[in-house]
């Protein structure tokens, strides 16, 4: 009695407690976050590892018998598979936003630190780029005013400086466009240098044909521009005008004209640059492009009324026919690639 009483009074003190041999012993947080040299998700793709918590497994890239860190070396790009799409290979979607380990070759863990510091390394060295292309446009940029002078020239228009460093004012308007059009391949190998490492190898077996025919793209639309629509919409001016005011036209007005024109047709003519890209991701197919080009015709004059700063028909029709030819080409050209 005198037993059972001491051994009541002790499991009364030191209440007996039992473990559950199965569960860990270490309580491990739900959720990893890491982040990766990958250009996803506005630039800095950061993924969540679910671990075993409340009967879900682990997702990818980790071994069950690893411990809370990440492997070292492997960048959680890849291990962010969510459990429920696993199965679901066939998606191009899928495939863009959760590729295998084995795709990404250059794949390693930064922090958001180390991201923004390579960021402001890069555009420091993109703005002393295009500001030396500037200053070395200026010293040139009489001879660029009276190049860019030539559409008009045979027109007997006249160029009048209205206010005072008014021509000033304009040379150095020439001279940063140009510059920065000079400028654009440092930005661009800066722009690929830093999204380079997060891409798979497919994606950069695809980056040269895109990054070279947007080039050559952009190129051809400054030329356009130059030799077809500038012409074009200045001697509709011209002639709608003629025997009732003389052109005498500002120079800051007639510049601002030109170069706006210029680079707006520039950026327009990337349209075959985002239907490869948007096909190749699988968010829209060739066929699905080509059954929808009646809402293209009217998006084109739409688009081209917006770009172009003039409101001639003119200029826009123009402008829309060769934005419909691309967007057709593009389409066939996802269409022959398979997608």
């Amino acid at each position: 009695m005198g037993s059972t009483s001491t051994s009541s009074a002790l499991i009364h003190h030191f209440p007996l407690t039992t473990r559950n041999l199965a569960s860990p012993t270490k309580q491990r947080p739900p959720y990893a976050v890491n982040f990766c040299n990958s250009w996803r998700e506005a630039g800095l793709r950061y993924s969540v590892t679910q671990r075993r918590s409340k009967g879900f497994g682990r997702v990818a890239a980790l071994d069950d018998n690893s411990d809370d860190s990440p492997t070292p070396g492997v960048g959680s790009a890849v291990e962010d598979r969510p459990p429920d799409a696993s199965e679901d290979r066939s998606s191009s979607v899928y495939e863009f936003l959760y590729p295998r380990k084995e795709e990404l070759p250059d794949d390693k863990e930064m922090t958001i630190f180390d991201h923004l510091e390579e960021l402001r390394e890069r555009i420091f060295v993109s703005v002393l780029a295009v500001g030396a292309a500037i200053l070395g446009c200026f010293a040139f940029s009489k001879d660029l005013i009276v190049f860019l002078e030539a559409p008009v020239k045979t027109q007997g228009v006249r160029f009048l400086q209205l206010a005072p460093g008014e021509f000033f004012f304009t040379t150095l308007k020439v001279s940063g466009y140009c510059g920065l059009l000079l400028g654009s391949p440092v930005i661009l190998y800066e722009i690929i240098a830093f999204v380079l490492p997060g891409l798979t190898r497919a994606e950069r077996r695809f980056l040269g044909p895109i990054v070279f025919g947007s080039s050559l793209l952009f190129y051809a639309g400054l030329a356009f521009s130059y030799w077809v629509l500038t012409p074009a919409a200045l001697n509709f001016f011209v002639n709608y005008a003629e025997g009732v005011v003389e052109s005498l036209w500002s120079i800051d007005q007639y510049f601002e004209f030109v170069l706006v024109l210029m680079f707006s047709t520039g950026l327009s003519f990337q349209v075959p640059v985002i239907q490869l890209l948007l096909g190749q991701v699988g968010v829209v197919s060739g066929d699905q492009m080509l059954s929808i080009w009646r809402y293209v015709v009217v998006g084109a004059v739409v688009v081209a009324a917006v770009v172009t700063p003039s409101t001639d028909p003119v200029t826009q029709m123009l402008l829309a026919t060769p934005l419909l030819g691309l967007y057709l080409g593009g389409a066939w050209m996802v269409k022959l690639t398979g997608r």
